[in-house]
């Protein structure tokens, strides 16, 4: 089976006044259709970067990137903006919600680039929203939602076009613990659901909810290793109830 991402060699310098960066310095690696897989590294390491990349919000120097086949290097502006709302969905650890907008019509906002009617984006975002356990807060603004409630929000907006990979930069970031054991459990449910995973995170008990390990440093892949000890949520949800540490 082909992979749906597919990296060869790729690279991303900045240059800042005098100095050149070398943010990414050749990365190759490919990611299954439905894969869970964390990118972990040290600040600086590069993941955030390779997070970026992958979502078509960067382009690389140099370096190859397949998506689903599709060479992301030969796209037009317009293209790479049609695969960014209907291939992939973000999950940010700020939410990036727009304040003044009730949670239904920030998961509906997508569906605006995609040509859909109101009537029927509002409909697929209350459906969203209750699938994440939000059907009683669909008109609530972000200021009037707890942190794991607004990133809940998020998640729905991510979910919203049905994309085939969700990536996950930091989304228990700023959630306490509790929270945080709830946000990887509906994680949990999108990757059975059949979802692609992509999560960024430093922290080692939220990627162990993962099924494969990519550790990053100085820009290049340090280890890529399976998980052979995945936590599920309902083992953190325990733990946590238990009172034994969840995460660091």
């Amino acid at each position: 089976m082909k992979p749906i991402i597919s990296v060869s060699e790729l690279r991303k310098t900045y240059v800042m006044g005098t100095e050149t960066i070398h943010a990414l310095k050749s990365i190759t690696l490919d990611i299954s259709k439905n894969e869970y897989v964390a990118l972990m590294g040290p600040s600086g390491s590069g993941k955030s970067t390779l997070m970026n990349l992958l979502g078509c919000l960067d382009t690389p120097s140099s370096g190859r990137y397949i998506l689903n086949g599709i060479s992301v290097g030969a796209m037009s502006d317009n293209e790479l903006a049609e695969v960014r709302n209907g291939e992939i969905g973000f999950v940010f650890q700020t939410f990036n919600l727009l304040p003044r907008m009730s949670s239904l019509e920030n998961v509906a906002l997508p569906l605006v680039y995609a040509g859909m009617s109101r009537r029927k984006r509002l409909d697929r975002a209350e459906e969203v929203l209750t699938m994440v356990g939000l059907g009683d807060r669909v008109y609530h603004k972000p200021n009037e939602l707890s942190g794991g409630q607004r990133q809940r929000v998020a998640i729905a907006r991510a979910l919203v076009n049905s994309p085939s990979i969700i990536l996950a930069d930091e989304p228990t970031g700023n959630l306490d613990t509790k929270t945080s054991v709830e946000i990887m459990g509906i994680f949990e449910e999108i990757h059975k659901a059949g979802n692609t995973i992509i999560l960024v995170t430093h922290e080692p008990d939220i990627a162990a909810h993962s099924h494969r390990i990519i550790r990053l440093r100085d820009g290049l892949i340090e280890s890529d290793e399976r998980n052979l000890n995945v936590i599920s949520a309902s083992d953190s949800s325990h733990r946590y109830l238990s009172g034994e540490n969840i995460i660091e």
